[in-house]
């Protein structure tokens, strides 16, 4: 990978959130190292350009997969990419599959999460002043409709429409009765990283859309021995070549950041942060 370092950071008005297996995305770029309030980023952003438009990658995990699920610093992650002008992020990711007909390889655009984590700081907002941002629909419904119809253009690339993810502590996977019950909920995917960095980059006013790859049928589903972190590693490679293609495809047809249709740019408004603008730290972000 050819990179260079810059004194002054270049911006970027889309995000990518690499997943577990997906530690690189552009070649030509700038290496940018962001001080944030919640310490480093899980690593140097990376900037470079896909069809025209100005793009900042970043490994949620790290460049080696140093931080598991739980010990992730998505508030910094969030918030590095904002510092950089981010607008709108697409967030690829591992999961396991909690329906048999989804199985290894397929590719699943979610519209709503569960969040079963525990312990981990999924606000921006500690005070002084509340701040309730609506969460009803946790993904920008523009970028979701952008991934859909990219997709629908080719038609090697089958995608799902929709689907309800559970986002589970980690770093262990789910033993067979917990997977059982959450398929009996009628949740379609089970993760371990999607919340809360959805829940953070509504907090920043900032368009999330996530991309799942199915990696294997979850402990209930599955009738062999269970889910292995060497099996899911495997099948994200495997299939990792068809998410870049993808999102190679779907960066230049998101929407420029001054013609957003979507209410993630105004998630702020009637809450604290837009009444008092400087007392809540993010909005100032």
């Amino acid at each position: 990978m050819d990179s260079s370092t810059s004194d002054e950071p270049p911006t970027a008005e889309i995000g990518v959130i690499g997943g577990s297996g997906f530690y690189r995305f552009l070649d030509a770029v700038t290496q940018v190292e962001v001080p944030t309030p919640y310490g480093p980023p899980a690593a140097p952003v990376t900037v470079g350009t896909v069809g025209g438009r100005q793009v900042a990658f970043l490994p949620r995990h790290g460049l080696r997969h140093e931080f598991p699920p739980h010990v992730v610093p998505y508030r910094a992650n969030l918030w590095a990419l904002r510092s950089l002008g981010v607008r709108q992020i697409l967030a690829p990711c591992a999961v396991g599959s909690l329906r048999p007909e989804l199985g290894p390889g397929t590719l699943v655009v979610p519209d709503q999460l569960v969040d079963r984590t525990s312990g981990r700081a999924q606000t921006f907002y500690d005070g002084p002043a509340a701040v309730h941002v609506s969460f009803a629909d946790p993904y920008c419904p523009a970028g979701r409709r952008t991934v859909l119809d990219v997709a629908a253009s080719d038609p090697l690339v089958p995608i799902t429409d929709g689907g309800t993810m559970v986002v589970i502590e980690g770093p262990r996977f789910s033993t067979r009765a917990e997977s059982k019950w959450y398929a009996a909920a009628g949740w379609s995917l089970v993760n371990m990283t999607g919340h809360p960095e959805a829940v953070l980059a509504r907090e920043l006013a900032v368009c999330y859309t996530a991309i799942a790859l199915v990696t294997d049928l979850d402990a209930g589903i599955d009738t062999g021995s269970g889910v292995t972190q060497e099996e899911v590693f495997r099948v994200f490679d495997d299939n990792l070549h068809r998410l870049r293609e993808l999102l190679m495809r779907v960066i230049p047809a998101l929407p420029p950041g001054d013609a957003r249709r979507c209410p993630c740019g105004s998630a702020l408004e009637g809450t604290a942060a837009a009444a008092t603008p400087g007392s809540v730290t993010p909005a100032n972000a």
